[in-house]
């Protein structure tokens, strides 16, 4: 078998596993839906290559995902570089999505948090200080779920070994979030 023959079964393999995150990510969907419709915000996180995730699933909801409608509230707690580094400085790097939750985040608004691993310290922050501030929140999580599996209102996590194949399953799983919820969102 060659290597990229290699890489489609393991991802299919993975992919297959989702089926079993039906109601959660239903319960997801319902959640997100019904904070954006009564006017909150989502707050995205992600650590590693999942920062860049958290950007993009952000981008989707505030920009649009298939249809064109109106923007919905959505931030990526990963894409403020300057204040990533001076809570690193100031701070502990642990602290860096926790901080912008204490700051930003109000009751009725949904965290979602991102790691392949469910072992990032500043995930689990971020879903701590959630739960303090009486914040919902979902947590896309790898592997068996790590530390982090049970803080978030909601888990979904992506059996597998390689953090690459949980990487695209987690997309897979973003993107039928935003279709779930994009289909039934107002337009204007």
């Amino acid at each position: 078998m060659s290597h990229l023959q290699r890489v489609i079964e393991e991802s299919i393999s993975v992919l297959r596993g989702l089926s079993s995150l039906e109601a959660p990510l239903e319960r997801a969907a319902r959640l997100v839906l019904d904070r954006l419709v009564a006017g909150k915000k989502l707050l995205i996180c992600g650590n590693g290559g999942s920062a860049s995730d958290a950007t993009h699933l952000a981008t989707e909801f505030l920009c649009r995902y298939r249809e064109d409608r109106r923007p919905y509230p959505a931030i990526s707690l990963a894409a403020n570089g300057e204040y990533m580094t001076a809570v690193c400085n100031d701070y502990h790097a642990d602290e860096i999505f926790a901080r912008q939750v204490r700051g930003l985040a109000e009751k009725g608004d949904v965290l979602i948090a991102i790691t392949t691993s469910g072992k990032s310290r500043n995930i689990l922050r971020a879903l701590e200080e959630a739960r303090l501030k009486e914040v919902d929140s979902i947590a896309f999580l790898g592997r068996d779920g790590g530390f982090t599996k049970g803080i978030a209102t909601i888990d979904l996590i992506v059996a597998g070994a390689a953090t690459a194949r949980i990487q695209e399953a987690q997309k897979v799983l973003f993107h039928a979030l935003c279709e779930m919820v994009e289909e039934k969102l107002p337009k204007v």
